[in-house]
């Protein structure tokens, strides 16, 4: 018996496609336990956090010419 944990998505027409390279041409007892995936929070920055920081009072900064990137061999 092997434990596959993963998580993904039911599409509008309630369907779930769960790929198994390694089965073929097999008969699965399938066991299938499932909850709602929980939100994820992005992380927000504080206002305190960012009034730590000030502005660059030094010469304009500029950004130099970035020049030609060279041709890569094909990984093909």
């Amino acid at each position: 018996m092997q434990t596959i944990r993963l998580r993904s998505h039911v599409g509008n027409d309630g369907v779930l496609k769960i790929q198994l390279p390694e089965a073929k041409d097999i008969d699965l007892d399938i066991v299938i336990v499932y909850q709602r995936a929980r939100e994820v929070q992005k992380r927000k920055w504080s206002l305190e956090f960012l009034s730590t920081f000030g502005s660059w009072e030094g010469e304009p900064l500029v950004r130099e010419q970035q020049g030609e990137q060279p041709e890569r061999e094909s990984f093909l």
